[in-house]
């Protein structure tokens, strides 16, 4: 991948990051900086979701943990456990929302 091709995929599921949570009956905010996303909880807690271009990854820290994605086989996979992104932000996100959340 290059980096024009990472920053088009990395700039998408940024922007789908806030329109999912958006959608959610949650009182749930997002912020974006350019190329960062904060992902805010009622209890204050945040995940925070950033591009690394150097690496061609895309990073999150939650409240349990960080994790780091590589885009493999048209997933964003995270390196060390291998769940993909979206089932980790479901989980990550319905544990500090204290509310089942689910994306798809």
């Amino acid at each position: 991948m290059n980096d024009v091709e990472y920053d088009e995929l990395t700039d998408a599921v940024l922007l789908a990051v806030e329109e999912a949570f958006e959608q959610l009956d949650l009182d749930i905010d997002t912020e974006n900086h350019g190329g960062l996303v904060n992902v805010i909880f009622p209890d204050r807690s945040k995940i925070v979701i950033n591009k690394q271009a150097p690496l061609h990854q895309l990073w999150v820290a939650t409240k349990f943990n960080g994790h780091h994605f590589e885009w493999r086989d048209g997933q964003w996979i995270d390196n060390r456990t291998g769940i993909e992104f979206w089932q980790l932000l479901a989980e990550a996100g319905s544990k500090q929302a204290g509310a089942a959340i689910s994306f798809g």
